[in-house]
């Protein structure tokens, strides 16, 4: 099977941020703030729609759905959000109708230390009624299930000017799996993540802590235009973990770490 035939594949989806599941996201993160319908949905927060929706008798021992419809048939076991891009034009609303438009834009197959890889990057563009909001590129990997893990490098810049101390627990992860509608289970059971995927506890979702980044920059006042962030070592429930932020000139640096002090994840922004 030629992976390279899903290039260019492309799917449309459309959902809408209720202030419902606004309001449960906000609750998952700890946030007070009301959002009534209209109100302007934070950075990130658009992670909680568009669904991957099938039945739980199809759902692999991971958790996750069978590959081969939009997303390719990588037959490697271990699938992560690796990273990716966002330039924000508009914002969306809550209780205003979101359409998504995806497109596969590659697939590429790697070979590294941590043994056979295959990067697959999505292209997204969501339009609310006042048009063009979002326009992401999203970065996802597949691994073998043998892979090592490499020793994560030391965080970019220890004089950050803003941090925030965070405390993953089984009950954040499970709701935030719940509202992305993500069964895999290294989110939630632990006996999986730690026997099978030999994980160091339950994994904090990527998403999550990008949005951490972003929650950190928009409590500090930071309107952002576009962000670009990668993920390069996991984070487990059990420990408190720092995201940081060091402001210069129109960009921003942003960056999780690890309890030990390493980088878990980068990213950079620009300020609108």
């Amino acid at each position: 099977m030629n992976l390279q035939d899903w290039v260019g594949r492309t799917q449309s989806q459309r959902d809408t941020p209720t202030t419902l599941r606004v309001a449960e996201l906000a609750a998952t993160l700890d946030d007070p703030t009301s959002y009534p319908a209209g109100a302007e949905i934070p950075h990130g927060w658009h992670w909680i729609l568009f669904h991957a929706i099938g039945p739980t008798s199809v759902l692999g021992p991971d958790g996750h759905l069978p590959r081969g419809e939009f997303l390719p048939p990588v037959m490697l076991p271990r699938r992560m959000w690796a990273g990716g891009r966002l330039r924000f034009h508009k914002p969306l609303r809550v209780d205003e109708p979101v359409e998504r438009e995806s497109k596969i834009i590659s697939v590429a197959e790697k070979t590294g230390r941590n043994g056979q890889l295959v990067f697959v990057t999505v292209k997204h563009e969501l339009r609310g009624p006042g048009g063009l909001a979002i326009e992401e590129d999203q970065d996802i990997v597949y691994r073998e299930a043998s892979a090592g893990a490499a020793t994560p490098p030391p965080p970019p810049h220890r004089d950050a000017a803003w941090e925030a101390e965070i405390r993953p627990n089984e009950a954040l992860l499970f709701r935030y799996s719940a509202l992305i509608f993500n069964a895999h289970r290294i989110h939630y059971d632990r006996d999986y993540a730690v026997r099978v995927e030999g994980y160091g506890g339950l994994v904090v979702h990527g998403p999550l802590i990008a949005t951490f980044l972003l929650e950190l920059a928009r409590k500090n006042g930071a309107r952002l235009a576009s962000v670009a962030y990668r993920g390069v070592s996991p984070l487990f429930d059990g420990a408190p973990f720092r995201v940081r932020g060091l402001p210069k000139g129109k960009s921003l640096n942003l960056w999780a770490e690890t309890p030990a002090g390493s980088l878990a994840m980068s990213a950079t922004a620009e300020l609108a």
